[in-house]
C-alpha cells in the first residue's frame, strides 16, 4: 500500500500548483481565524519561553487547504524556507494543521529525530491532538500536542507499541525519490496563497539556518487526519 502511495505522489505532484509558502514570524500562526487572540497569545508565550530556556524552536501553523498539494511536501518546504530551528542544532519542530482538509503533520528537524521519531510523533497525533480536533476544540488539541512534543524532547513521553511492523524497502526507495522531486519542483510551479485570516500574538522570533531532511541524515515526521 505504501508503494502505491509514493507512486501516486510522484505522478500527481507535477500537475498540482505549488502553494505559496507563508513567511512565519511567530511561534503560533493562524491563517484561518480558528484561534482567538488570547489563545494565540498563550501559545506564543509558552513557545517563546520554551525556546528561551532550551533553544528548541517549536512552531504551529494553521492553514485552510492545500488544494490537493501533498501535505508531506508542503510541510518540509515550509520548515526549510522558514529555517525553523536554531543555528547548527537543527532543533526545530513544525506542527502543521490543514483545517479544511482535516490533515495535520509533525515535521521534526534531524537534530531532534532521536527524541521525536516517527513512532512518537504518530502517537502524539493519534492520542493527544486528533481526539480534541474531532470534538471541535482546536486550541486544546494544539495545546496538548505541544505539551506532548515538549515531553518527548525531554524523554518523558512514551509512545504506544506499534503493531504495523517496520517500513518495507519500497517506502525507503520512494522516500529518496520523493526528496529529489521536492528540490526539482520548488521553483517551478505558480503559487496558491493560503488565504484566510492571519492572526499572531505579540512579539516575534528569529531563526538561524536549519536542515530538514536531505542527504543521509533524513528527518522524522508523522501525518494524521481527523
Amino acid at each position: 500500500m505504501k508503494y502505491f502511495f509514493w507512486v501516486y505522489l510522484l505522478f500527481s505532484v507535477s500537475i498540482i500548483a505549488q502553494p505559496e509558502i507563508p513567511k512565519l514570524t511567530m511561534w503560533a500562526n493562524d491563517f484561518t481565524g480558528t484561534l482567538s487572540q488570547s489563545e494565540l497569545n498563550d501559545l506564543n508565550n509558552r513557545l517563546r519561553t520554551y525556546q528561551d530556556t532550551t533553544s528548541t524552536q517549536l512552531v504551529v501553523l494553521i492553514i485552510p487547504s492545500l488544494e490537493g498539494y501533498p501535505l508531506e511536501m508542503f510541510s518540509e518546504e515550509t520548515a526549510t524556507k522558514n529555517k525553523i530551528g536554531t543555528g547548527k542544532n537543527n532543533n526545530g519542530v513544525l506542527l502543521l494543521i490543514v483545517k479544511d482538509d482535516k490533515k495535520l503533520r509533525i515535521e521534526v528537524g534531524y537534530g531532534l529525530e532521536g527524541a521525536v521519531p516517527d513512532a512518537i510523533a504518530s502517537s502524539i497525533i493519534r492520542n493527544e491532538i486528533t481526539p480534541e480536533f474531532r470534538n471541535g476544540d482546536y486550541y486544546l488539541g494544539i495545546s496538548k500536542g505541544i505539551d506532548a512534543i515538549i515531553k518527548a524532547i525531554g524523554g518523558e513521553y512514551k509512545a504506544e507499541e506499534s503493531d504495523s511492523g517496520s517500513d518495507d524497502i519500497f517506502t525507503f526507495i520512494f522516500a529518496v525519490i520523493f526528496l529529489i522531486v521536492i528540490f526539482l519542483i520548488i521553483s517551478k510551479s505558480g503559487p496558491i496563497a493560503p488565504g484566510g485570516i492571519y492572526r499572531t500574538g505579540t512579539g516575534g522570533w528569529s531563526s538561524g539556518s536549519s536542515s530538514w531532511g536531505g542527504g543521509s541524515s533524513g528527518w522524522s515526521r508523522a501525518s494524521g487526519s481527523w
